[in-house]
């Protein structure tokens, strides 16, 4: 909701009009030289690419505060691509979970020292609700909520210039820090303050590596991405386990709409693997989520979005988009939660 009042506010400040007055006043530039460009067509490189993690970049000395909210919903259990019911999960454990909804409020802060490299350091917030029934028809729902890991970030462009070029190769290099937790309790049948399965915990407990390689490209009213980043986990954690690494791969592109809005859509591919080593307070065969041999998977995901930008008023710097998305494939290391949909509101702002 907040999202959406957010592009309310920024189309009411916003009139096409007035962008296209302004652009019919000033020359194109054949070669994209920014320096000459309005402040309107300066925001319109980076306004396409602001829900794509991992590429939204800044000129030397300019900053940008953000906001994300990200709402995933699970909904039945998977292994490998057949889908089970909840009977067939209770034949092998006395325990199963039905659903889960996961939300994240992401704050982003972002700094650019110079044109070629850009700084980011982002705190999430989760929040998770899993709702479970037993063999004896005993429902129940456990929640956890929480700062997540505080994950830091440098994108720095090595190939293309960003003043001039329509194409540029970024480098992605960050490392999130074991700021979540990996303790986290709830009351169950089995009794109260019980530690929770592994998708519960907010935090991986661990250091993360987090590579990456972008490659942007852009035209007038078209832009696209090509991206690869991983997630590498070093060592184990203080209860005795590793999250599996992550690979993930990605292709983006965007038609702008108007002076002030364009349209987007993502095809994302993500592996990860099985949890290296156990939780000693966890019993695998009770739910399949305090398995650590149920945890990996292969997943296919495509969404589709709108990006908004205000050139000017009171609002000028400001930036949000919607995006929402669903799986086209998932293999899942199961009995596991398979997900049925997720959205993501983003706002910004850029001084």
């Amino acid at each position: 909701m907040t999202g959406l009042v957010v592009m309310a506010v920024l189309l009411s400040l916003t009139s096409p009009a007035r962008g296209q007055q302004r652009q019919r006043g000033q020359p194109q530039q054949p070669q994209r030289d920014l320096t000459n460009l309005t402040l309107e067509e300066l925001m319109a490189m980076n306004v396409l690419f602001v829900n794509v993690l991992g590429t939204h970049t800044h000129l030397a000395g300019e900053w940008m505060i953000g906001y994300k909210f990200m709402f995933m919903r699970m909904d039945g259990n998977r292994d490998g691509t057949d889908q089970l019911t909840a009977e067939e999960v209770l034949r092998a454990f006395p325990v199963t979970p039905t659903d889960m909804d996961m939300g994240m409020h992401m704050f982003e802060v972002m700094y650019a020292p110079s044109d070629e490299l850009t700084l980011m350091a982002m705190l999430p917030v989760n929040q998770i609700s899993m709702d479970h029934v037993t063999r004896t028809g005993v429902e129940f729902t456990t929640e956890s909520q929480g700062i997540g890991d505080v994950a830091l970030e440098a994108l720095y462009t090595f190939y293309g210039d960003v003043r001039r070029d329509q194409h540029r190769l970024l480098l992605n290099a960050g490392v999130s820090l074991p700021t979540g937790s990996i303790d986290e309790r709830d009351d169950t049948p089995a009794g109260a303050d019980q530690p929770l399965p592994y998708p519960m915990q907010l935090g991986s407990g661990t250091v993360d590596l987090l590579p990456g390689l972008t490659y942007l490209g852009e035209s007038e009213d078209w832009a696209w991405m090509a991206q690869g980043k991983g997630t590498i986990r070093l060592g184990k954690n203080d209860a005795d386990y590793r999250l599996g690494n992550q690979a993930r791969f990605s292709a983006w592109g965007a038609r702008k709409l108007s002076d002030w809005s364009s349209l987007s859509a993502l095809i994302e591919g993500r592996t990860w693997g099985n949890i290296d080593g156990a939780d000693p307070r966890l019993n695998p065969a009770m739910v399949p989520t305090a398995d650590p041999n149920r945890r990996g998977g292969k997943w296919l995901d495509f969404g589709v979005g709108l990006n908004f930008y205000a050139p000017e008023g009171i609002a000028e710097g400001n930036r949000a988009a919607i995006e929402v998305g669903f799986p086209l494939y998932q293999s899942l290391d199961g009995p596991q939660l398979e997900t049925d949909w997720h959205v993501t509101v983003v706002w910004n702002w850029t001084f």
